[in-house]
């Protein structure tokens, strides 16, 4: 979900759900920073408080530990399970902000358009990850998780340099979560259907 506003402002919630990432790589354009030297955020009044140092750090630091966490099998389900509840308020409450430009019916729907789109990233992602604990070797966890980490800082920089093509990916990605999440809650009842059979 990418919103923005007449400040070009844009702000990223469901790319795979790295929401501290999101956070940190909205800088203002007067701010110096790792994610300044790649691209440029003009951010709104409403947002203006994304480029504080505080901000940044915690975000920085959050993100670092997920970096981290997320390679970790079982570890990364229980800090997707605590992200449940993070993720995608977040999401809205940063699209909230974002359309403060527009009126308060528009606001609302950014709000809970990105918290859904939030929520089914995260849940997707959350499911398939869960699946792969299943797997004796830690390359499959490795491997996903390096995977969404290239996605979120693309999808990052794409937002800010192509903002229409943007919204084409992630409607795709959508799609594509949907579909992924259906399926994986189908083989999970399968699963669960076959044990207490047995």
């Amino acid at each position: 979900m990418m919103l923005q506003s007449e400040s070009h402002s844009d702000v990223k919630p469901c790319a795979r759900g790295r929401i501290f990432l999101r956070v940190e790589s909205l800088r203002d354009s007067g701010h110096a920073g790792p994610a300044a030297a790649f691209w440029i955020v003009h951010l709104p009044a409403s947002l203006q408080v994304l480029a504080h140092p505080w901000v940044i750090g915690i975000a920085a630091g959050l993100y670092l530990i997920e970096f981290f966490a997320d390679k970790i099998p079982y570890v990364h389900t229980i800090w997707d399970f605590i992200h449940t509840f993070i993720r995608p308020p977040a999401a809205a409450l940063l699209a909230y902000a974002a359309a403060g430009g527009a009126g308060a019916e528009w606001r609302w729907g950014a709000a809970l358009l990105a918290g859904g789109v939030a929520l089914t990233s995260h849940g997707t992602k959350a499911s398939a990850r869960a699946a792969v604990n299943a797997s004796p070797e830690p390359f499959s966890n490795w491997t996903l998780s390096l995977g969404e980490d290239v996605l979120a800082v693309w999808l990052s920089w794409l937002a800010n340099a192509h903002p229409v093509a943007t919204t084409i990916v992630v409607v795709a990605l959508l799609a594509v979560c949907v579909f992924l999440l259906y399926h994986l809650f189908r083989f999970a009842r399968r699963s669960i259907r076959k044990l207490l059979a047995s």
